[in-house]
């Protein structure tokens, strides 16, 4: 199978990149860092990117910035990394690179568990993560030739947990969450949300 991953430079697209590689897996990583690069907040690089990019059997997104402050301090810049990073980029991905996935191939997107279970300051995190939910499901009516769109909702990883100084025993790890992404390539349903094992919301 061959795959692009899109946010490949991150905590879990390392880890994601790593589990699929093990599997056998050709892995494409793209990001601001890689060659050719690719940001996804940049219409004209998705274009670009795609252009010169094979047909795959998957497209992972994994990432994207979004702003964790009180509804106080928020600023409109905040709001607006948020809508065209995370929530935009992804969209997008979906849109200019749905051609280039093969029948019956996939695209996951990332949410997060803040969508069902959100923190103090997370509101515009929660916000993008349920959007983006409502979009797979919406977009999954209009997926041809058995190609599937689906949203991972991770919660933050142990590793992510550490670098706050959180107690991060109740956090599984980026290798646990990359699992959940190769389930959601391999039998993940159109239009459905799925979910880290031990961490779906109550």
């Amino acid at each position: 199978m061959n795959v692009l991953l899109i946010g490949a430079s991150g905590t879990i697209g390392k880890a994601v990149a790593s589990l699929f590689t093990q599997q056998g897996h050709q892995v494409i990583g793209a990001s601001r860092s890689t060659q050719p690069s690719l940001d996804f907040t940049d219409q004209s690089s998705l274009d670009a990117f795609y252009e010169q990019m094979p047909e795959v059997d998957a497209i992972l997104a994994i990432g994207g910035e979004a702003a964790f402050s009180s509804l106080d301090q928020l600023t409109n810049a905040q709001i607006e990394v948020t809508l065209s990073s995370k929530l935009m980029g992804q969209i997008n991905a979906l849109r200019k690179g749905k051609v280039k996935i093969r029948p019956n191939g996939a695209f996951v997107m990332t949410g997060g568990i803040l969508a069902y279970a959100p923190w103090p300051n997370t509101a515009m995190v929660a916000m993008v993560n349920a959007g983006l939910e409502g979009f797979v499901r919406g977009a999954a009516l209009e997926m041809t030739e058995g190609r599937r769109v689906v949203i991972v909702h991770p919660p933050l990883v142990a590793e992510t947990a550490t670098m706050f100084g959180m107690d991060a025993t109740q956090f599984p790890t980026a290798a646990t969450v990359a699992r959940t992404y190769l389930d959601a390539v391999e039998n993940g349903q159109n239009g459905t949300a799925i979910f880290v094992d031990g961490h779906a919301p109550a």
